[in-house]
């Protein structure tokens, strides 16, 4: 039965090591939980570490992937993003922590951090708290949903989660594509479109 619990862990790490939204790794967690009957609480615990793993990894990775696939301007737009988040550290962490709380993909906001060289340890941290959190309500709302309902996967494909992805890519969108020094330096929108090496 352990290689279940396992499975837990590594597919909550790869939701969220991969840089584009994808489904988020409560899913995952509510899907074997069922599929196997596994304790929900070892499932949150170990899908949360797996998560958190997932997501320090892609911190630690997308500067160096950035530096290849963006051009100079773009990182040094995350970099000025990264440098304003670091001004005001109980205001950043705050704002992971909620955000983190919320129905939405948090890959914008490692993608962000990364790009902007902070160091995961600075975005883990509340991250934990907010992941926890909202886990552990969409894990045990999930079980209760499987138990009550004929159908899991009728609501697996919802507006919510239809909405979560569409909002999910406009996030990356807007880390991507806005000149983040000219809203910040001349509080100014200017769209970046040629950002690729």
């Amino acid at each position: 039965m352990w290689w279940q619990y396992l499975l837990v862990f590594l597919g909550t790490m790869v939701v969220d090591i991969v840089p584009i939204p994808l489904p988020p790794a409560f899913t995952v967690m509510i899907f074997l939980q069922i599929k196997f009957d596994l304790n929900v609480w070892w499932v949150i615990g170990i899908g949360v570490i797996g998560s958190i793993l997932g997501r320090w990894i892609l911190a630690s990775y997308i500067p160096k992937v950035s530096d290849k696939i963006f051009k100079k301007d773009k990182n040094d737009d995350a970099k000025m993003l990264g440098t304003k988040m670091k001004e005001n550290k109980k205001k950043a962490q705050l704002f992971v922590m909620i955000y983190s709380l919320m129905p939405l993909p948090t890959t914008p906001l490692f993608i962000a951090g990364g790009m902007a060289r902070m160091k995961p340890i600075q975005i883990i941290p509340p991250f934990i708290i907010g992941k926890l959190i909202s886990d552990t309500i969409a894990v045990l709302s999930g079980k209760f949903a499987a138990e009550n309902t004929s159908s899991l996967l009728e609501g697996v494909v919802s507006f919510k989660s239809v909405a979560g992805l569409v909002l999910g890519l406009l996030l990356v969108f807007a880390i991507l594509f806005i000149d983040w020094r000219t809203i910040f330096l001349k509080k100014k929108l200017k769209l970046k479109f040629n950002i690729w090496k």
